[in-house]
Parts: C-alpha cells; sequence; structure tokens
C-alpha cells in the first residue's frame, strides 16, 4: 500500500512502546482511526490529514526509516544504537519507555571469568561488541532473543547484556545488575532525505511531539 507523495508516515514500535507513544500521540492531537491493540492491522489512517502510522517490530523501526518506507518512526535507543543509527536524525528524546541497557550475572561471575574470555549472552551483539572492546576485555558473544536470565543459571554464558526496568526478574533468578551501558528511552528518528523533501510536515510533527510528550525539540 503505497502512500500518496504528500502523505507522511510514522513508523511505532510494537509493545511497550506503543502503549507509551499512544498518549504522546493523544496529547499533540493524533488518533489512529482503529485501536492498534486490538486491530490486526499494521498501517492505520489518523485523524491528521496526510498522516499514516505503521506498527511494527521494535527492531524493524530503524530499517524503515533509513530506507524511506517511513519518513518518521518511535524506537528506543537500546535498538537505535545496535541499528547504528548514524543516518538517523534524532530530534526528539521522548522520555518514555525508560529503562537501562546493563550487563548483569550471578555474584561474582565477572570475576570468576577473570583469566579466559568472557561469555556474554545478549541480542544486543555490536552494542556488547563494542562495551567490552571500550573496557579491553576479550567476550565471546552468544546471541539469544529470549529467557536472557537462564543463560547464566545453566551454564551457557557468564553475563548478560539486557534491559533492566525494576530489576526485579534479575533478583528473582538470582542475578544482579553490575554496569550500565547506556540509558534507555524512545526517540523519535527522521530519515534524511524526508527531513529534505517534507521538512515542512515532519517539523510540524516533531513539534507536535515534543509538546506532547513535554520535550524539547
Amino acid at each position: 500500500m503505497n502512500a500518496a507523495p504528500d502523505t507522511l508516515t510514522l513508523a511505532l514500535s510494537k509493545g511497550r512502546i506503543l502503549d507509551d507513544t499512544l498518549p504522546v500521540l493523544a496529547a499533540a492531537g493524533i488518533e489512529p482511526e482503529e485501536d492498534p491493540d486490538t486491530s490486526r492491522k499494521l498501517v492505520f489512517a489518523t485523524n491528521k490529514p496526510g498522516l499514516r502510522l505503521l506498527v511494527i517490530r521494535a527492531s524493524d523501526v530503524p530499517t524503515f526509516v533509513t530506507h524511506g518506507a517511513a519518513d518518521v518512526g518511535v524506537a528506543g535507543k537500546d535498538v537505535l544504537i545496535e541499528h547504528g543509527g548514524a543516518d538517523l536524525y534524532e530530534p526528539v528524546d521522548l522520555g518514555i519507555a525508560r529503562c537501562r541497557l546493563m550487563t548483569a550475572g550471578l555474584p561474582g561471575a565477572i570475576e570468576a571469568a577473570a583469566h579466559r574470555p568472557l561469555r556474554v549472552a545478549t541480542k544486543y551483539v555490536e552494542t556488547t561488541r563494542a562495551h567490552f572492546a571500550r573496557l579491553g576485555r576479550q567476550v565471546e558473544i552468544i546471541k539469544l532473543y529470549g529467557s536472557m536470565e537462564l543463560a547464566p543459571i545453566v551454564g551457557l554464558a557468564d553475563v548478560i547484556v539486557d534491559l533492566v526496568d525494576t530489576g526485579n526478574t534479575l533478583y528473582a533468578n538470582g542475578l544482579e545488575p553490575f554496569d550500565l551501558i547506556e540509558d534507555i528511552s524512545a526517540r523519535l528518528v527522521v530519515n534524511k532525505a524526508a527531513q529534505k523533501m517534507k521538512h515542512a510536515q515532519i517539523e510540524e510533527l516533531v513539534t507536535l511531539f515534543a509538546n506532547g510528550s513535554g520535550r524539547t525539540a
């Protein structure tokens, strides 16, 4: 379903970020014509003429925006760091979906592996590699997509790199947080070509988002 040339396409991340973004959109006066939480659709018209929404996997938002399938997107900073979002503008930190990207594991796990490469389980492969390179630490990275806390418990990895909110899941599984890699929140990102071609529309949307989130563009 190709959009008209003057239509602005906004890609939203499924899950927690979507739940936190919808009130920001509402505060900005933007509402989808159907509820994304209950509809099986992936493309939504809005009450704002010339603006449509895509609801897609969080990890895909930077790709859609980078390649121009969406003009603008909302994505977590963790996804942007892993994607390497240097080719995107990032005009607004929306201040929503806050958490921390951290290393974690069983107590004493890092010290126990002091004389060998550290085995790290994560879905954030590039971010993890860069983090430990800065520390000068050799690592073996094991890519997982979920159930991250199991990796240290069953001996698959020494530590994990994952998002931490309250830390309750870690503590419930006998793990503890170690090093903070990055404070995470959702960001508005813009395709560079769209910023030039649809400048007025995008600047209006950026201002609406900034006002809706209480942030400064």
